[in-house]
């Protein structure tokens, strides 16, 4: 896009500081419609517009990666009619947004128990993969039937099969191999974790990854949530020390 570097100064943001993952827990949905005396899957169709606006903005913004806490293996948990909404809902959004990945060379990824969605969603979901897997320019990754513990469990497993089987042994174990047996092997940890809607917890999202992650928890529920907050977030995070455990000189 012409417009990143005006964009980015014209924001007020240093661009060489720009986080290079973003990770978001979209939180509020249903309050938000409660607020209003609307269903709740009104607040998920309105958080929709909102994951259009930010991908766009993190495009225009040069960020190439962005993760999206779209749906918890907790969620499984709700309402048979809510589950079965926000199904269609993703089917819808997986469908609708190829054009606009295709025209801003935009790739789309998932992560989680990808097995447990619906077979509609998941054919959709490959498909639109399928579609987008040329584009380099970001990568919108969607967190679907996720879990941070999940993930977790699933790779003590593989790492133990494979120390079982022979192919590593105990001291190969490190803290990048860990990396490798995860879902998000192939993308950088994020820098930046934004949590909508107020509550002070990760939600067992990205446990292992997020350990230096910087954390903004705004009150804002997510279908309120848009372009000039998410800018006043990178502003503030432009502003920290990232120590990574260590001490400035």
């Amino acid at each position: 896009m012409n417009s990143n570097r005006s964009l980015s100064e014209s924001m007020g943001l240093d661009k060489s500081k720009l986080p290079s993952h973003v990770a978001i827990i979209m939180d509020g949905n249903g309050r938000w419609a409660k607020k209003r005396i609307l269903n709740r899957i009104k607040g998920h169709e309105k958080g929709t517009e909102v994951v259009r606006t930010i991908v766009r903005t993190c495009r225009r913004l040069d960020i190439p990666f962005l993760t999206l806490y779209a749906f918890s293996t907790e969620n499984w948990q709700r309402s048979r009619a809510e589950v079965a909404a926000l199904m269609l809902i993703l089917k819808r959004f997986l469908k609708s947004e190829i054009k606009e990945m295709q025209d801003n060379n935009i790739r789309l990824d998932a992560i989680g128990q990808i097995d447990r969605l619906p077979p509609d969603v998941i054919e959709q979901l490959a498909e639109t993969k399928e579609l987008t897997k040329n584009n380099n320019a970001m990568l919108l990754n969607l967190a679907l039937s996720y879990g941070g513990r999940a993930e977790i469990v699933r790779m003590v497993k593989d790492i133990a099969a494979d120390a079982k089987s022979g192919n590593i042994d105990l001291d190969s174990i490190t803290p990048e191999l860990v990396s490798q047996h995860l879902y998000t092997k192939d993308m950088p940890d994020p820098d930046l974790i934004i949590r909508t809607s107020g509550e002070m917890r990760v939600s067992n999202f990205l446990l292992w990854q997020i350990a230096y992650s910087e954390i903004y928890v705004t009150d804002t529920l997510w279908p309120d949530f848009g372009k000039d907050e998410f800018i006043r977030i990178l502003k503030d995070y432009q502003k920290r020390e990232r120590r990574f455990g260590a001490v400035t000189p």
